[in-house]
């Protein structure tokens, strides 16, 4: 994995400009959607203008929350938008004027940038403390926010984005009446197993839409890399649930989030989805935004190989699910990258290689040319993929399992496995119990839990 060195240019960058500005944030609503656009600025240098748009829905309510109420979400969502487009010149200086922010607020959202941007650091070879790395300053004249009482039903939105832990949450909370997907920017997976699930007609369809400036300065050679997405999904989910009168986000993040990427660090490509930040935001949105909106990740108290074993369950969703970044445009399985390869091996243990081989177009255990990805995927490199991926024991236990497919012949990775590893690292994998569940280290109530339980059984 290549790292590059430019801690000279983010030092340069830094002395020529010194102030990333959050001007504000227009909307409207009409008949079609509630409209966002969110006024960034660097210096005097450049203006970013994202924008973001919530259709109107027959289950969608854009006034059933007060003004105050609408303005201090979309001004959060704002919040974590702002990263985005910060990271590519990381002046030292950033100044919110619209609203107030208290010191707890600001410790908050430092948080929320530093360990959100740990990757992007670490890949691009910066080192900056957190203490550091910028100074947030807000108008004391600003709007101060306030937690509100927002009505709700017993109901739930699920975020979907089309892979394999989304499809086990609307599995298990489907029956569940109105409940609602959440989509943002929707691609051919995220529907199609929402439409399997029988959402059709109980999707929210967000579009995000990136300033065309931020893509033109990642071309001219400025700072890039990867920022907090699933940070930016909290906020709008919130948004989402206050105005469809839903208590409980229900999240698809599963407890290998909680491993970092590099051991022995805190940086995690999944941070935003992990223990820390579900837990940070919780106590965030209680505070500052209403009490009464519950978010929580369901599959937290299972590993990868629990959801994987209650997906395999479900033959419907096989061809139509999908986790591959580089063929997200193509809503496909580029059967070439380390997210490809670890789905290929999460399912191995409970479907079979036949059956795999048509879902990924082959069986990517016998690809030799997935072979550093393999080593980084099983800890035999220093490095997990920066990709959302289980944890190396998992992976391991995995593998272990998998060999009951292959009889005959070995593929080539598997073959490769065992003969570089000792005999007894399938210790684990013989020891394994797929019904048990962490029923501590998770914020679900007591009702979410007994459904998880009922799936792993079935």
């Amino acid at each position: 994995m290549a790292i590059k060195h430019l801690q000279h240019k983010f030092e340069n960058l830094r002395l020529k400009h010194k102030q990333f500005i959050y001007r504000g944030f227009h909307y409207k609503i009409t008949k079609e959607a509630l409209f966002m656009e969110f006024d960034f600025e660097i210096d005097d240098f450049v203006e970013f203008h994202p924008k973001l748009n919530i259709p109107n829905k027959e289950f969608v309510d854009f006034h059933s929350i007060s003004v105050s109420m609408l303005e201090q979400l979309i001004f959060n969502i704002g919040m974590v938008e702002l990263i985005s487009y910060w990271k590519v010149i990381c002046p030292k200086e950033v100044y919110i004027q619209a609203f107030h922010l208290t010191a707890d607020q600001i410790k908050f959202w430092k948080k929320i940038y530093y360990h959100g941007l740990g990757e992007f650091f670490f890949l691009n070879g910066i080192e900056i403390s957190q203490n550091d790395f910028m100074a947030i300053d807000s108008n004391p004249q600003g709007i101060t926010m306030h937690a509100e009482t927002i009505k709700v039903e017993e109901l739930a939105l699920i975020p979907v984005g089309g892979g394999k832990d989304s499809v086990v949450s609307m599995e298990v909370l489907k029956s569940e009446g109105t409940n609602i997907a959440l989509i943002m920017n929707p691609r051919g997976a995220s529907i199609a197993t929402a439409n399997i699930a029988g959402f059709e007609n109980k999707m929210l369809i967000i579009n995000r839409t990136l300033d065309a400036k931020l893509l033109e300065l990642n071309a001219k050679g400025y700072l890039n890399g990867h920022t907090p997405f699933s940070a930016l999904l909290a906020f709008v989910s919130f948004l989402a649930a206050a105005i469809s009168h839903k208590k409980y986000i229900a999240l698809s993040n599963e407890s290998s989030a909680n491993e970092s990427t590099v051991i022995g660090t805190k940086i995690n490509h999944q941070y935003s989805k992990s223990l820390e930040f579900e837990s940070d935001f919780r106590k965030y949105s209680h505070k500052y935004l209403s009490h009464d909106i519950n978010y929580f990740s369901l599959l937290r108290p299972l590993s990868e190989l629990q959801i994987a074993s209650i997906f395999a369950k479900n033959s419907a969703y096989f061809m139509d699910f999908k986790s591959c970044n580089v063929g997200s445009k193509t809503n496909s399985w580029c059967g070439k990258c380390s997210k490809c390869l670890f789905t290929f091996i999460i399912l191995s243990p409970f479907v079979s290689p036949e059956v795999l081989a048509d879902i990924f177009g082959a069986n990517l255990l016998d690809d030799k040319e997935l072979l550093s990805y393999f080593d980084e995927l099983t800890g035999i490199a220093e490095l997990k993929p920066f990709e959302c991926v289980g944890t190396v024991d998992e992976v391991n236990i995995a593998l272990c399992l998998s060999k009951e497919f292959y009889r005959d012949k070995l593929p080539y990775l598997l073959e490769y496995y065992f003969k570089k590893l000792p005999p007894d690292n399938c210790e684990k994998a013989n020891n394994i119990q797929l019904s048990s569940i962490d029923e501590q280290a998770n914020f679900l109530d007591p009702v979410f839990l007994e459904k998880l339980k009922n799936k792993l059984w079935e």
